[in-house]
C-alpha cells in the first residue's frame, strides 16, 4: 500500500444516500474522527520518506516529485469537496464555522504559501525545483527532523510536512471536537458554565513548586503570604496550580506544578518562593517567559468527575478545555510556550472547578 492509499480521504459521493443535513454533517464528523486515527502516522511516514530523498537517483526523484505533488493535489481536491458540502450545510445551522478558517490555512499551505516565515524560502525552493531536496539542510527543513548528530549544535526543526500535518488535524478537530466535548460533559455529569479567551498584560506568577495537598500547615502559610501581597494584585487573583514543562515536550520534561497566584509584572518575590513571568506576545524563546493569553473554562457538576483521569489524556477539565480550543481552531503554543493551570475559584480550601489553558490567538 502506498502512502497516498494510507491517507484517509473524504469524497462526497460516499455520502450521496444521506438525506438530512444532520445526517450529512454527522457523516463528515465521523470521517474526521477516523482520519484523526489514520493520517498522523502517514504524515510521519511521509516525513521519513522525504528525509531519504538524498539517496534517490535522478530518475527516482523525478518520479517521486510527481508522486509527492499528487498527494498535495489530493488534499487540495479533498478540501474543495469538503468546503462545497459544508457550505451547503451552513444554512441549516449544523456546521462549526471555525472549519472554514482551518480549510483556508490548509489550502494556503498546500500551494506553498506557507504561514511560517522561517520556512518560506525552503518551501519555495522545493516547490520550484524538487531536486533542492538533495541539499541536506533543505531536506530537514522541508520534512522536519534534526539538523545533526546529538549535541550542542543539534537543532530540532518542525518542518513544512509537520505544518501540513497540523493543518490536516485542525480541519478534523473543528469537525468532530464540538460533538466530543458535548458528550464528554454529558457522560461525566459536568458542564462548562462559561468559556472565554483572556489576554492579560505582562504578569508574574508567584508560588511554591511543592505538593501542598498533604500539608495543611504549609498551605496555610502559603495562603497567608499570598494574601499579604494584595497591593500587587493584577485583577485575576485566583488560587491556582500552574503546570508547565519549561517549554519542552511532555515526553521530554516532567510536569512542574507551582501553587500560587498571578501578580503584577515585576512583583517582588518573597524569600523561598519561585516565580514565572508572562509577556503579551511570543518572544521567539522556548520556555519562560510564557504568553499571558489563555482560555478560561468554569465547570459545574460533580467535582470528582471534573478530576477523573480514566479515559482522558490528563483529566476531564484539562481534556474538555483543550478540546473546545481545538474545535474553535485556536492555536495552542505547544511545546515552547505551553502551560496550563487548575483554578480554585473559592480558594485552596475548596475543590478546583476551573481550568486555564495557554493559547496564542
Amino acid at each position: 500500500m502506498t502512502l497516498s492509499e494510507k491517507f484517509s480521504w473524504y469524497f462526497r459521493d460516499e455520502s450521496a444516500s444521506l438525506k438530512t443535513p444532520e445526517e450529512r454533517y454527522c457523516y463528515i464528523t465521523e470521517w474526521a474522527l477516523r482520519a484523526r486515527n489514520t493520517n498522523p502516522g502517514v504524515f510521519d511516514e511521509l516525513t521519513e520518506w522525504i528525509l531519504k530523498s538524498g539517496e534517490w537517483s535522478e530518475s527516482e526523484i523525478r518520479e517521486n516529485e510527481k508522486y509527492f505533488f499528487g498527494i498535495i493535489k489530493c488534499f487540495s481536491e479533498q478540501n474543495k469537496v469538503l468546503r462545497a458540502e459544508l457550505t451547503e450545510l451552513v444554512p441549516y445551522g449544523v456546521v462549526n464555522a471555525s472549519v472554514f478558517d482551518a480549510l483556508n490555512r490548509f489550502d494556503d499551505e498546500l500551494t506553498g504559501n506557507t504561514h511560517v516565515d522561517c520556512l518560506k524560502e525552503t518551501v519555495a525552493r522545493v516547490f520550484g525545483d524538487f531536486t533542492a531536496l538533495y541539499d541536506p539542510e533543505i531536506r530537514v527543513e522541508f520534512a522536519g527532523g534534526n539538523t545533526g548528530a546529538e549535541g550542542v549544535n543539534s537543532v530540532d526543526i518542525f518542518g513544512y510536512i509537520n505544518f501540513l500535518k497540523d493543518c490536516d488535524a485542525s480541519v478534523q478537530w473543528t469537525l468532530f471536537m464540538p460533538g466530543l466535548t458535548e458528550s464528554q460533559q454529558l457522560e461525566n455529569g459536568i458542564k462548562v458554565e462559561s468559556f472565554e479567551y483572556i489576554r492579560l498584560p505582562a504578569i508574574r506568577f508567584i508560588g511554591l513548586e511543592k505538593d501542598m495537598s498533604e500539608n495543611v500547615g504549609e498551605l496555610h502559610d502559603l495562603i497567608r503570604t499570598l494574601d499579604s501581597m494584595y497591593k500587587y494584585c493584577c485583577g485575576f487573583d485566583h488560587d491556582m496550580i500552574l503546570f508547565h514543562h519549561f517549554g519542552k515536550g511532555v515526553d521530554v520534561e516532567r510536569c512542574h506544578g507551582v501553587w500560587g497566584r498571578f501578580f503584577k509584572q515585576d512583583t517582588p518575590v518573597p524569600e523561598g518562593m519561585t516565580h514565572i513571568d508572562f509577556i503579551i506576545k511570543h518572544n521567539g524563546i522556548t520556555g519562560a517567559p510564557y504568553i499571558s493569553q489563555f482560555a478560561f473554562a468554569k465547570f459545574s457538576g460533580d467535582t470528582d468527575s471534573m478530576h477523573r483521569q480514566e479515559g482522558f489524556d490528563s483529566d476531564a477539565m484539562y481534556d474538555i478545555t483543550r478540546n473546545i480550543i481545538l474545535g474553535q481552531n485556536v492555536a495552542i503554543p505547544y511545546p515552547n510556550k505551553y502551560w496550563t493551570a487548575e483554578v480554585y475559584l473559592d480558594g485552596f480550601g475548596r475543590d478546583s472547578t476551573a481550568y486555564l489553558f495557554s493559547t496564542e490567538k
